[in-house]
């Protein structure tokens, strides 16, 4: 009997317990009353970028008693240094202007001509290279050969000096570093410029480098050779190699004239490649003929001892305005 009134009035407050909780249940279902929504805030309003302080350009006051009209108008505002104007479009440096329709016609038909008849003989060459003449001005004809030698190798570079035997239409200046003498005769010869102490500080100090040519007397080398940084990096420091060195004893008058009539420096550049102007368009064929095979077979006899294989791989012939032509010497 214990149990049971124990069970029973533990189940009473469990009974009541649970009419309770649906009735918390009901309050919690029971919506709130929905707030009121508030009065959205109006956004700011942005602030203007400020403007440069150089970009503000004061408009000049209208002098007093004049007109409105004849106000000066603002200067134009100056380009910034990105943009480029519609006028100086393909003006830029280093863009060479684009070539007519013509031109490329004309180019594009002469290289087809040229490809189909192969390496031309010398005089035949220079025939079409002067046919080919379309500047006003008078055309450089140049020499360029490719060379089979390896230019890592110092023993097989290829440099040095031919005197052409009709010169190649270009006045020459030479200048001459030597003393006593030979100042004398170097100026005789036609050198343009003669002496020692003085014009290695003209060079020096002022940076003078008027003159195309540079020899030297073998004496004054051990004070030429302080301009190697000046003279060095523009090809023009003497040297025994390309003969503008003259050996004691040797003639400072043949050496002069042989460089005023036309001799001409030629070196290797990295790709194995020699240039060199050999003459004018304007020379007559026979002279242009000799001037072009003196040349090579300058180049040919100075062939290093250590070259394997083909030592000439090819020979062209250009002008200034011109495609090549190759040869076949």
């Amino acid at each position: 009997m214990a149990k049971k009134t124990t069970d029973e009035a533990s189940a009473a407050p469990a009974s009541e317990a649970g009419a309770e909780a649906p009735a918390k249940e009901k309050k919690s279902k029971e919506p709130k009353a929905a707030k009121e929504p508030k009065e959205a805030k109006e956004p700011k309003a942005a602030k203007e970028p400020r403007e440069p302080k150089e970009a503000k350009a004061k408009a000049p006051k209208p002098a007093e008693g004049a007109p409105a009209g004849d106000q000066p108008s603002p200067a134009p505002a100056a380009a910034k240094p990105g943009e480029v104007s519609a006028k100086k479009k393909g003006q830029r440096p280093g863009d060479p202007p684009a070539r007519g329709k013509k031109l490329r016609n004309h180019l594009k038909n002469l290289k087809q001509r040229l490809a189909k008849e192969g390496p031309q003989p010398v005089k035949k060459a220079v025939g079409l290279l002067k046919q080919m003449k379309r500047s006003k001005f008078d055309e450089t004809v140049e020499v360029h050969m490719a060379l089979g030698i390896d230019t890592t190798q110092s023993e097989q570079a290829v440099r040095g000096s031919v005197s052409l035997p009709h010169g190649i239409g270009k006045t020459v200046r030479v200048v001459v570093f030597c003393q006593g003498d030979n100042v004398g005769k170097a100026k005789e010869a036609g050198a343009d410029f003669a002496g020692s102490d003085d014009l290695i500080e003209k060079i020096q100090k002022e940076g003078w480098l008027d003159f195309d040519v540079a020899l030297a007397t073998q004496d004054l080398m051990g004070k030429v050779s302080r301009l190697g940084k000046v003279l060095g990096p523009r090809g023009l420091m003497p040297t025994p190699k390309s003969g503008t060195v003259v050996a004691a004893g040797g003639d400072v008058t043949a050496a002069v004239k042989e460089f005023k009539a036309g001799k001409v420096e030629y070196r290797a550049d990295k790709g194995g490649n020699v240039h060199a102007g050999v003459g004018k368009v304007s020379f007559e064929e026979d002279k242009l003929v000799g001037n072009i095979i003196a040349f090579v077979d300058q180049v040919k006899n100075a062939k290093p001892a250590g070259v394997k294989g083909n030592y000439v791989k090819s020979i062209t012939l250009s002008a200034t305005m011109s495609p090549g032509i190759k040869l076949s010497i």
